[in-house]
């Protein structure tokens, strides 16, 4: 775990109507880290990652990012900051082209807490790291395949040049060629100093790519350690993961 903690949340309780979903969860993500927060389903990983974000109405505890209380914040707030969102459903604009959906995401480069300027994201870095949407650039999104639609709406978020990216599913409903380039493009963003905190329930592609993980069961924090430890234990794997 490293010393820098970009995002730390603490007592976090969540609500949809009058349904708890969330309860106490505490959790970290440091500078350069890449986190797996896993789960059946139902769990709440993705409750998580939408309380977060500031997307339930109804949420308790507290949450910083870079230092900053965001507990109350909207969030279009808390992605101005550089806390970037890639939501399971992927929700690109269909009609709009490849270029289109990146521009939509466009944020001004970032400072590092030392002040150098962010290296920021642009078209041309995104498509080597996106092959296949380079070779479509004028494509409307609607056109193009679910595991490419997975890919935009990521490359759309990294336009915004995030700090830490809560990534939610990667590898769900997408073919096992797409779950093999979205694993290397998530080792590879992490060299280029981004972190990642996602909600994943398939152990194998959380191993290829996590440093830590946190285990969800009904909406509370059962388990964490690092990958390796997490990938050792079976009685936990089995209590927790097993379908």
């Amino acid at each position: 775990m490293t010393s820098d903690v970009l995002l730390k949340a603490h007592g976090l309780n969540a609500w949809y109507g009058a349904a708890q979903i969330l309860f106490d969860v505490n959790l970290q993500v440091g500078a350069g880290e890449v986190v797996a927060l896993m789960g059946r389903n139902g769990a709440g990983k993705s409750t998580t990652l939408k309380t977060l974000m500031g997307l339930l109405a109804r949420r308790t505890g507290t949450l910083h990012f870079l230092g900053t209380d965001i507990s109350a914040r909207a969030p279009f707030e808390v992605a101005r900051m550089g806390l970037g969102y890639v939501p399971e459903d992927r929700r690109i604009f269909a009609d709009l082209t490849v270029l289109e959906n990146l521009e939509v995401g466009r944020q001004p480069p970032r400072r590092r807490a030392d002040g150098t300027t962010v290296p920021a994201w642009t078209h041309e870095r995104l498509f080597r790291l996106f092959p296949n949407l380079g070779e479509m650039p004028g494509r409307a999104g609607a056109r193009i395949s679910g595991g490419e639609q997975q890919m935009l709406t990521v490359a759309r978020t990294l336009m915004g040049n995030p700090h830490l990216v809560l990534l939610d599913e990667p590898s769900e409903g997408v073919a096992p060629l797409i779950v093999e380039q979205m694993a290397q493009t998530i080792l590879e963003l992490k060299a280029q100093g981004v972190s990642i905190l996602l909600s994943e329930q398939n152990l194998h592609f959380a191993q290829l790519v996590s440093d830590r993980a946190y285990v969800l069961e009904k909406g509370q924090i059962r388990y964490q350690a690092s990958m390796a430890e997490l990938s050792a234990n079976e009685e936990v794997r089995r209590a927790y993961l097993s379908l």
